[in-house]
C-alpha cells in the first residue's frame, strides 16, 4: 500500500503547539494474488493452512476495492458473507438510541468480519464502511459451507470462535460493566495500538485514525463525557497526546497499569 506524507496540522488552534506528521493512505487499485494469500494465511479461520489449501479458498473469494467512506453493508441488512481486509482499514459502527454513530471496532489486514446464518448471524448487527481506501476479500455462505466441508480443521476453528464469542457476550452482560472507565478506555487504546499503532520513538505509539470521543466511548462501552474526562486527565499528565486525526500513546506502561495488565495475547479476532 502506498503512503503519502501530508505534513503537519496547522491552523489558528495549533499555532505554537507541537504537531505530529500524518500520513494519508491512498486507495489500492487491486489485490494481487500474493497479497490475497498473505492475508488469508493471517485470517483466524485459515491460519496454518498451506499454499494449495489457501489457493482453494482464494478461488472462492471475490475481491472488492472501496474508497474512503464507502458502505460495505448496514446494520439490520440480511447477512450472507464474510469479509477479510486485504489492504486498508474498515470501520464497524453502531448507532446509539439517540441516533449517534459510534465506532465499535476497526478491522485491519487479516481480520475477518461480516456474518451469515451458518454462524448464527442472519442479520448484520453493525454497519461496515471503509475508513480509508481499502481492498477486501468476500466469501458468500454457499462457498463458505463448501470450505467447511472440504477443510474440517476450518470447521473446528469456526466452532471454537462461535463458542468464544458467546462467552465474550455473556461476560459483557454479566461483569464487564463494573470495570472503571479509565480501565476500559486504556484497554481500548491498547487494543488499537496492537492493530494499527506505529512506534514513532519519542513521539509515542501513533494511532493515525480519526477517533471522536463518541467513537472511543463506543469502543470502551462508556459515555463521551466520561471518556473526555479520562482523556483530558491523561493529556495533562503526559500519558497521551492527540489531534484532530491522530492519538499518540506516550506512556504505554501507564496505560497497561490502568488497563489492569492488558496483554495482546488475550485479544481475540472477531467476526
Amino acid at each position: 500500500m502506498a503512503f503519502q506524507d501530508v505534513g503537519t496540522e496547522r491552523g489558528p488552534a495549533t499555532q505554537g503547539r507541537r504537531t505530529i506528521p500524518l500520513r494519508e493512505i491512498t486507495p489500492p487499485h487491486h489485490c494481487p494474488r500474493p497479497v490475497r494469500l498473505n492475508v488469508l494465511s493471517r485470517a483466524p479461520y485459515f491460519r496454518g493452512m498451506g499454499e494449495a489449501e489457501l489457493d482453494g479458498i482464494d478461488r472462492r473469494m471475490r475481491t472488492d476495492s472501496w474508497a474512503a467512506g464507502d458502505l460495505l453493508y448496514q446494520a439490520g441488512e440480511p447477512a450472507g458473507a464474510l469479509y477479510v481486509v486485504a489492504e486498508g482499514r474498515v470501520k464497524l459502527s453502531q448507532s446509539t438510541a439517540a441516533g449517534v454513530e459510534t465506532v465499535s471496532d476497526i478491522m485491519v489486514p487479516g481480520e475477518l468480519f461480516g456474518g451469515m446464518t451458518t454462524l448464527g448471524e442472519p442479520y448484520h448487527r453493525q454497519t461496515a464502511s471503509a475508513l480509508v481506501g481499502s481492498c477486501t476479500l468476500r466469501i458468500d455462505q454457499r462457498d463458505f459451507r463448501e470450505v467447511l466441508t472440504e477443510y474440517p480443521l476450518v470447521g473446528l476453528t469456526v466452532l471454537d470462535d462461535v463458542a468464544a464469542r458467546l462467552t465474550r457476550a455473556q461476560s459483557d452482560i454479566s461483569g464487564q460493566t463494573s470495570d472503571l472507565v479509565s480501565q476500559r478506555v486504556a484497554t481500548a487504546l491498547l487494543r488499537l495500538a496492537d492493530k494499527l499503532g506505529e512506534d514513532r520513538g519519542a513521539e509515542g505509539m501513533m494511532l493515525e485514525v480519526p477517533l471522536t470521543r463518541s467513537d472511543l466511548a463506543g469502543l470502551a462501552r462508556s459515555t463521551p463525557e466520561s471518556v473526555s474526562r479520562v482523556m483530558s486527565r491523561w493529556k495533562r499528565e503526559g500519558v497521551i497526546e492527540s489531534g484532530r486525526r491522530w492519538t499518540a500513546l506516550k506512556d504505554l506502561d501507564r496505560l497497561r497499569d490502568e488497563a489492569g495488565g492488558y496483554s495482546a495475547s488475550g485479544a481475540a479476532g472477531e467476526v
